[in-house]
């Protein structure tokens, strides 16, 4: 009856939603139509629950993978016979037999009968490991039992005792070694590898912390070293050697020793400050600077051509504060930045016409701050009649300039003479309203003293060679304005450019 099949190991496939139990049965009520498992593994995993119960609607497939004997009471395991049917009593479900001898099993799928379960023979006892397996291990037991059973036939290969292993189905069973010579000659390669017993194995793990710390790696590499220098081999791959690292604008070949210092005044610097290669670039006097430009023009040099170059290399510098090819896009023409130039009656003001006249070919919106005066500088005038050709806008009252915040404020107010403007109503006014506009400054060459500059500085340009400017410069660049070298031997200064590819560069101070 159903209570005979008490104790047995079964493995019930609930399909895909429930997937696959295997216990051991502790209930079967023919009433109800439910089956009872105790200590549940459900897919291979064991239950959080002592027992699970099932309906013979949810069992797709039940197969029977152990029946305790007669007379077995301490529930040891043992499994169905090989190509044995039998049923239990739930209508609708087979049961698997154990594997035949060509590895396959049977099912027989049957209606419920009163009958009493056939006798089946019983196979020899199993070892706890060999208790629970899947439905797809108990098809392929067979095969795996011959197979490894061959294997240590041929190759004197013997594994210890598991699920899988031949000597589950001859405990007592040992395979014979081949030794000695083989037709007169050594024993096979596979002797020599798979003929060590197994069992000398230890069984405890390797330690690799452990066996790591006892490798010295200072004193192998020392050894190396002192082998090197004793014999004068270089090998490769030695920890002493650091490989040179180069930058991507610096040569891989050996050249002559690199002179960081190329440029020298006749007299003793105030300031040196260095480029971003570590050239040094020593500051000059006003006075010096002032001869440097008198000899200069002398020599072809004219103060237009100087403006023009300033105009360039400001409106550069300018455009890169700006933003560079990401503001300057003719894609983003709402973002058309906003420059307020600040320009005096003098030479200084004429550099930053020049500059407004750069930054609004380049369609930029330049606001031109200059006072009325009855009589100007032919320089200004000329360079105001051609800002005029331009899109840009010109003002002469500290009330038409911007309320808001503009991108940038260029300050050309300030000059080496002429202290007297800097009393004048209107310079107050402008130096007032730059200080409350939010906007960074970039003054282009300004004067040394700092009690002359009203206006602090974010960035200055200084214009050949510097001068030994303050703090409220701001960070110091330099620009090249076209001054040949012999033109500075001839004023006593051992010149060579540190500009390299560019026109304006930035100096550190040192």
């Amino acid at each position: 009856m159903a209570a005979d099949w008490l104790g047995s190991i079964v493995s019930i496939n609930c399909g895909e939603s429930l997937g696959v139990y295997q216990g051991r049965v502790s209930a079967v009520d023919q009433v109800s139509q439910t089956i009872s498992l105790t200590r549940p593994f459900h897919n291979g995993v064991k239950c959080l629950v002592p027992e699970v119960t099932f309906r013979a609607g949810d069992i797709t497939e039940l197969k029977i993978l152990e029946i305790p004997g007669p007379g077995d009471s301490s529930s040891s395991s043992r499994q169905c016979g090989d190509l044995q049917q039998t049923e239990v009593g739930i209508p609708g479900v087979g049961c698997q037999v154990g594997p035949s001898q060509n590895g396959t099993g049977k099912v027989l799928k049957k209606p419920l009968s009163s009958s009493a379960p056939q006798n089946i023979p019983r196979r020899p006892e199993l070892k706890h490991q060999d208790i629970l397996i899947s439905p797809q291990q108990q098809c392929s037991k067979s095969y795996m039992d011959r197979h490894m059973e061959t294997l240590s036939q041929s190759k004197g290969f013997r594994r210890r005792h598991n699920s899988w292993s031949s000597s589950s189905r001859h405990p007592n069973q040992v395979t014979p070694k081949k030794s000695g010579l083989k037709n007169g000659q050594m024993k096979s390669k596979d002797d020599e590898c798979f003929g060590d017993d197994i069992e000398e194995i230890p069984d405890t793990d390797f330690d690799f912390e452990g066996n790591l710390a006892l490798f010295d790696k200072a004193a192998v590499f020392e050894e190396i070293e002192t082998y090197e220098r004793r014999s004068g081999t270089r090998s490769r791959g030695t920890p002493s050697e650091k490989p040179a690292r180069y930058r991507h604008d610096e040569n891989i070949l050996e050249s002559e020793p690199i002179v960081y210092r190329r440029i020298v005044v006749p007299q003793n610097a105030n300031k040196e400050f260095c480029t971003d290669s570590g050239l040094v670039v020593p500051s000059v006097s006003y006075e010096l600077h002032k001869k440097l430009l008198s000899v200069a023009e002398k020599h072809g040099l004219t103060l237009e051509r100087r403006l023009e170059m300033t105009g360039v290399c400001a409106s550069q510098m300018a455009l890169s504060l700006l933003g560079g090819p990401n503001r300057l896009n003719p894609k983003n023409v709402h973002q058309r930045p906003t420059v307020a130039l600040l320009c005096g009656p003098h030479v200084k003001g004429a550099q930053g016409i020049s500059c407004g006249r750069h930054l609004s070919n380049h369609d930029v919106h330049v606001i031109l701050f200059l006072p009325n005066f009855v009589k100007m500088l032919e320089s200004i005038t000329n360079e105001l009649n051609l800002f005029s050709k331009t899109q840009g806008q010109q003002v002469s009252s500290v009330k038409d300039l911007p309320d808001t915040p503009v991108d940038l404020v260029i300050n050309c107010l300030d000059c080496h003479e002429n202290a007297f403007l800097r009393d004048q109503p209107w310079y107050k006014a402008v130096v007032d309203w730059a200080n409350q506009n939010r906007a960074p400054v970039l003054s282009i060459d300004p004067p040394i003293s700092e009690m002359e500059q009203g206006i602090d500085a974010k960035w200055s340009l200084a214009l050949g060679l510097p001068l030994p400017l303050g703090e409220r410069a701001g960070r110091l660049y330099l620009c090249d304005i076209g001054i040949p070298q012999k033109v500075f031997q001839e004023v006593g200064i051992n010149y060579h450019s540190p500009f390299g590819c560019k026109f304006v560069i930035p100096l550190h101070s040192t």
